[in-house]
């Protein structure tokens, strides 16, 4: 093995006296860029911006006596996500490498989290439940399948009740839903609502009804001509203007219909790309069968065109959930607005390296995560 890998560097690396002084020089650049950083983020940074505020990024100003109903919230998401991954991938094998770096994951956060020890066990309690969910999803896949969406559907509501309040809960006003909290929630939501939406306006824009046709085509030419700014300054101005006057949408609720009215069209052209993969003969022999238009578009077109177009709508939901970064221009205090806020203190006036580096480090981990939870999805649906 050892002598495979000199053989290669020899070959690439060091063939000839220009290779190799490049290669050197290159090492050396990198060297220096390397230690460059490793010194700021060890020496020169001062992290303490982000310590001092952590719970501003992450909740915002949510009032801290209601703290445990944010803690019952990711308990829930953290579980119903941990089942759904259990189930989806319950036919891979689960090795102990897998299990040795989510333990390992685990605890460096528990570690290097700055938090108290009542947080820290929260935290604990968490990965433990995640852990135990995906141990369940994979064992009763075949039992908890049907009932997926349904858990989905019914965590939604209880989850906006646990933050919104209401019906026996303190009332918490969306003005003070902030931070990472209102960007996962904005997210989320809007990535929920934009797929159906984005589906039926392919299936709208393939139809063979003019009304339907043209009416998909038009809505889809239009939002995507118009920027997401101008979409979500639209919906915050002029939404209200299509309501009654005794009907006021909240500022949360335009702003998400802004990012649903403006994903869904760009939704709508990946999905439409897939309904163009399959072949004019299935659907013929479908037909031909006795399956009338709705069951041949959900039982045979609509699985494989979804399935042939994975990457683009994972590359929709990972634009969606940066995208919410937007919303700071509309006055919601969504992650980044919030970094903003916290860059006005006057301790922390010129701390930008620090804060856009933890925000962006938080964005990435989480669009990471999606890309490689649909990347194995993706793969195991090919098997």
């Amino acid at each position: 093995m050892i002598n495979e890998k000199l053989i290669w560097l020899r070959k690439n690396l060091f063939s000839t006296w220009y290779n190799s002084l490049l290669t050197v020089a290159c090492l050396l650049f990198l060297f220096w860029v390397a230690r460059g950083i490793i010194t700021w983020v060890t020496i020169q940074a001062q992290w303490s911006v982000i310590e001092v505020n952590l719970r501003l990024f992450l909740v915002g100003r949510f009032p801290q006596t209601l703290y445990w109903r944010v803690w019952t919230v990711l308990a829930i998401a953290a579980i119903v996500s941990a089942i759904t991954g259990g189930v989806f991938f319950h036919k891979q094998q689960l090795t102990k490498r897998g299990i040795i770096i989510y333990i390992f994951i685990v605890g460096v956060l528990l570690v290097i989290l700055p938090v108290d020890l009542i947080s820290r066990l929260q935290l604990l309690l968490i990965g433990v439940l995640i852990f135990a969910g995906f141990g369940v999803g994979r064992n009763f896949a075949e039992v908890l399948t049907p009932w997926l969406s349904l858990l989905w559907l019914l965590s939604f509501p209880v989850i906006f009740w646990l933050i919104g309040g209401g019906f026996g809960l303190q009332s918490v006003p969306t003005n003070l839903w902030n931070g990472l909290l209102l960007t996962l929630l904005m997210a989320a939501v809007s990535i929920v609502l934009s797929f159906p939406i984005g589906v039926l306006l392919a299936l709208g824009r393939t139809s063979d009804l003019p009304v339907v046709r043209w009416f998909s085509i038009l809505y889809i030419e239009i939002v995507r001509g118009v920027p997401l700014v101008g979409i979500l300054f639209l919906a915050q101005v002029m939404l209200p203007l299509f309501l009654p006057t005794d009907v006021r949408l909240d500022r949360v609720l335009r702003g998400i219909a802004g990012l649903v009215l403006f994903s869904a069209a760009y939704m709508a052209e990946n999905v439409r790309g897939g309904l163009q993969s399959i072949p004019r003969g299935q659907i013929e022999a479908a037909k031909a069968l006795g399956l009338n238009t709705i069951l041949v578009v959900l039982l045979i077109i609509l699985p494989q065109a979804l399935r042939a177009v994975i990457p683009a709508i994972v590359g929709q939901f990972i634009s969606l959930f940066k995208d919410t970064s937007l919303l700071s221009l509309v006055g919601l205090l969504e992650l980044t607005g919030m970094a903003r806020s916290i860059l006005a203190q006057p301790e922390f006036l010129d701390r930008y390296a620090e804060v856009y580096l933890f925000i962006g480090l938080i964005y990435w981990v989480f669009c990471y995560s999606m890309s490689l939870a649909f990347r194995r999805l993706e793969k195991q649906l090919n098997q």
